[in-house]
């Protein structure tokens, strides 16, 4: 059950990650050049996974064990390549454009991204408890 409740959390991940995108492409990249728009956009949506992750999980599933956050970070993480995938080869981009974003060589921190997604809820879970 608490897999399916973070999977409303999941949801709202996406419209963030759009938005990150077009701060990317239609300001970001005006103003610092691609080279950097692309690592600093990375780090922005890892942020707001965090901070959404750390307002939203322990609103929706109280008292969550250690075992809970590694299977919805898990899930979270494997719907995130999925959707990644899906999304892209359907816009037109090929497997070898889409695996390029996981090389962090190019700037591309779409890595942290998914650590962020991995992690957050274990991150999370032991930041509350540390302040109960």
């Amino acid at each position: 059950m608490n897999i399916l409740k973070s999977f409303i959390i999941w949801l709202c991940f996406i419209p963030v990650a759009i938005l990150n995108g077009g701060l990317r492409e239609y300001i970001l990249t005006r103003i610092i050049g691609e080279r950097l728009a692309l690592p600093v956009s990375g780090m922005t949506l890892s942020i707001c996974i965090i901070l959404m992750t750390w307002l939203l999980l322990p609103r929706i599933i109280k008292n969550i064990t250690s075992k809970g956050c590694w299977l919805i970070g898990i899930c979270w993480a494997l719907l995130t390549i999925g959707f990644e995938f899906t999304t892209g080869l359907v816009s037109g981009n090929t497997v070898s454009k889409l695996l390029a974003a996981y090389n962090p060589l190019t700037g591309n921190l779409w890595l942290l991204v998914l650590a962020a997604t991995l992690l957050s809820p274990a991150i999370i879970r032991h930041i509350h408890n540390i302040i109960k």
